[in-house]
């Protein structure tokens, strides 16, 4: 069965699409059966073309990833999240909607590389991806189908603090 996670950030247009995108592609990878999603509280509508230069330039998949509120994940018919991700300090501030299912919640702030300057932009964005990709091979290493919701969200909040 399927283990999907569902990565928030506030406009969802650059970290929680690289997460998205970077889970997606570690998962194919290493044959695990697990589904990212990201969403955000408050979408832009848009995806930042620096982060899908990012993506693109590591040879990762963006295709059809689009910036998306989060109440699509609570509507009837959604899938069912085991784990609900938020990587800006915003969206975990944000009172979250309840999410069907009762997933484990963790926080894995990362600093928006869109406040970057914009001679730096395209490291900063390189920089937060090869980040998120480690943090993502490190939430795949975990025996998640195994694991009771108390142990698994330790273990989350192990991987962030390493």
């Amino acid at each position: 069965m399927t283990t999907n996670i569902l990565i928030l950030c506030t406009h969802n247009s650059a970290r929680s699409v690289l997460a998205e995108c970077m889970l997606n592609h570690w998962a194919r990878q290493v044959g695990r059966d697990v589904r990212a999603y990201s969403a955000g509280s408050s979408p832009s509508g848009r995806i930042n073309p620096h982060a899908l230069e990012a993506l693109a330039r590591a040879g990762i998949d963006a295709g059809g990833v689009r910036s998306k509120s989060w109440d699509e994940f609570t509507a009837p018919g959604a899938p069912r999240m085991r784990i609900v991700i938020t990587v800006c300090d915003s969206a975990a501030a944000e009172p979250c909607p309840y999410w069907p299912g009762s997933p484990v919640k963790v926080h894995w702030g990362y600093p928006d590389p869109s406040n970057a300057p914009e001679a730096e932009k395209a490291q900063a964005f390189e920089l937060t991806r090869q980040a998120i990709g480690y943090r993502m091979l490190q939430l795949l290493a975990l025996p998640i189908e195994s694991m009771d919701d108390a142990v698994l969200q330790a273990a989350l909040i192990d991987a962030y603090r390493s």
